[in-house]
């Protein structure tokens, strides 16, 4: 292995770490989220009363297979305008 490839590995590695770090603290703060409670009168309840509430399995799966575009008026606009400009093979130059 020559140094430019061990430099590059070494940053992959580095890197990768730090997703770890990154997954160990996502975890800690939805632990935190799960216990959470709410005052109710006088009493302390949950604020998820079951796992569905905190973590909606089915929801997530639809929204990644059935994506909607949440664009604004004006994006939606300049993108039709450019799908045009695509259609009719503008020349730059």
């Amino acid at each position: 292995m020559e140094f430019p490839e061990y430099l590059l590995r070494m940053k992959a590695y580095r890197l990768k770490r730090i997703d770890k770090e990154h997954d160990m603290h996502l975890q800690a703060w939805l632990n935190h989220q799960v216990t959470s409670t709410k005052e109710q009168g006088k009493k302390q309840v949950p604020v998820f009363r079951s796992f569905k509430d905190f973590f909606n399995y089915d929801k997530r799966i639809e929204e990644e297979t059935n994506p909607k575009l949440n664009m604004s008026q004006k994006a939606m606009k300049m993108a039709r305008i450019a799908a045009v400009a695509n259609r009719k093979g503008v020349n730059n130059g």
